[in-house]
This record gives C-alpha cells, sequence and structure tokens, in this order.
C-alpha cells in the first residue's frame, strides 16, 4: 500500500524562482495577485494565483496549482491572463501581507503548514519596493538552509 500524502489547498498566491515556491497570502484584496505580476517582471515564474494546492512529500512542501486555474493570473483593470507557468515546486518561504510592518523583525518566524515550519516574512504590497523585498528574503532564506 503506498503511503498516503498530506495535502490541503491555501487561499494563496504562489511563484517560483530557481527551483524554489513563494507563497503569497493575505486577506482577500491585499494585493497577491499584483505582487505576483511584479514578481513576473523580476524574473519568477508563475505557479497560482488566488489558490495553491500544497502536498508534503517527506520534509518537504510542495505547491502546484488547482487545474482550472493552472497558468491564469488575474490582473485588476485587465481580467484573467494566460501566462507562463510551472508545477510542482518546494515550497521555501511564506510572505504574509500587511501594512502594519514592524521596522524589525524576529528573522526566525515560521508558520506551519501539514506540520512543517516554513519561514515567514511579512511585507506591504503596496510599496514599490516589496518585490525587492520578497527576491533578497528568498535569497537569505536560502543561506540559512
Amino acid at each position: 500500500m503506498a503511503p498516503r500524502l498530506s495535502a490541503e489547498t491555501l487561499h494563496a498566491s504562489t511563484v517560483a524562482s530557481g527551483g524554489r515556491a513563494v507563497l503569497i497570502t493575505g486577506p482577500s484584496g491585499a494585493g497577491k495577485s499584483d505582487l505576483a505580476l511584479r514578481m513576473l517582471d523580476r524574473g519568477f515564474v508563475l505557479v497560482s494565483d488566488d489558490r495553491t494546492i500544497v502536498r508534503k512529500e517527506g520534509d518537504r512542501l510542495i505547491a502546484s496549482a488547482p487545474e482550472s486555474i493552472a497558468g491564469k493570473l488575474e490582473v485588476r483593470g485587465i481580467g484573467i491572463v494566460d501566462v507562463d507557468s510551472t508545477d510542482e515546486v518546494p515550497v521555501a518561504l511564506i510572505v504574509e501581507l500587511t501594512s502594519n510592518m514592524q521596522r524589525l523583525p524576529d528573522d526566525s518566524r515560521t508558520r506551519p503548514i501539514l506540520g512543517l515550519g516554513i519561514p515567514l516574512v511579512t511585507i506591504d504590497a503596496l510599496t514599490a519596493s516589496a518585490p525587492s523585498k520578497v527576491a533578497l528574503a528568498l535569497d537569505l532564506m536560502g543561506l540559512k538552509f
């Protein structure tokens, strides 16, 4: 009998770079899709917009898109557009969107998903520097793990 895989669908947009996925979380209207679009301009690739399936494989969390929305990105004011996408990417970072930023946050924050602690940063999606902060946080996470 094959081992059972744990999985769930999250309200998150996900982008990837260098084989590492970033889950972008936050309340509806917080700017998840907009930040994902700006990350594409930085060379990231879309995994999923708005909803992301995550499944546990050993000690890794793997992100993919629900089939019905794979390769689709909502661009406010334009509509749903087709974009290049990738699938089955290990999650390296969670970005939580908020306007309540700490100046010097604890750099060891994690969020548990399916029993795995995933590194977490908070970012204000409405700032011009948000995509740079996500990329920097992902690079820093790579140095720690």
